[in-house]
């Protein structure tokens, strides 16, 4: 049983809320992007909005970018600040593990160094991350007792 799964009672079934404002925003968002991309590819510039290449680092860093957004460290642009939610950090943190499992000795250096790294600073950003913004961080001890002249 997963984290998200004990909040839940246990006969409850989980539903999907859909907001009808979120959707109109999202709706003039994507016009506006159309807009854009429309003036830019007048002017000459259809580069200016193409998007990357798949590949490794891509999808490491997409999925490393939603991990660190779940742990309070990117601000929500709909809430206006930081917003923790561990269970979907986890789950974005989980991923990218599967993903280095089920692509071991199929990638070359750079991309296992950097899906290893990733890793490693996501989980230790998981474990400094209080479980709510509102949490009160931990005093911390001083580093070392030895004063220096």
């Amino acid at each position: 049983m997963n984290d998200s799964e004990k909040d839940l009672p246990e006969n409850a079934e989980p539903q999907i809320v859909v907001d009808d404002d979120y959707k109109q925003q999202v709706e003039r968002e994507k016009e506006k992007l159309r807009e854009q991309m429309n003036e830019a590819a007048e002017q000459g510039e259809p580069e200016a909005f193409e998007m990357p290449p798949a590949s490794m680092p891509v999808l490491v860093t997409t999925l490393a970018t939603q991990a660190l957004s779940n742990l309070g460290q990117i601000p929500d642009p709909i809430e206006g600040g930081p917003v923790i939610r561990k269970p979907l950090a986890k789950h974005f943190i989980d991923t990218l593990a599967m993903l280095e499992e089920k692509t071991k000795g199929n990638l070359d250096a750079e991309e296992t160094e950097m899906l290893g790294g990733t890793l490693h600073q996501l989980r230790m950003i998981f474990v400094a991350t209080p479980d709510s913004v509102d949490a009160p961080a931990e005093p911390t001890a001083p580093a070392s007792t030895i004063e220096l002249p």
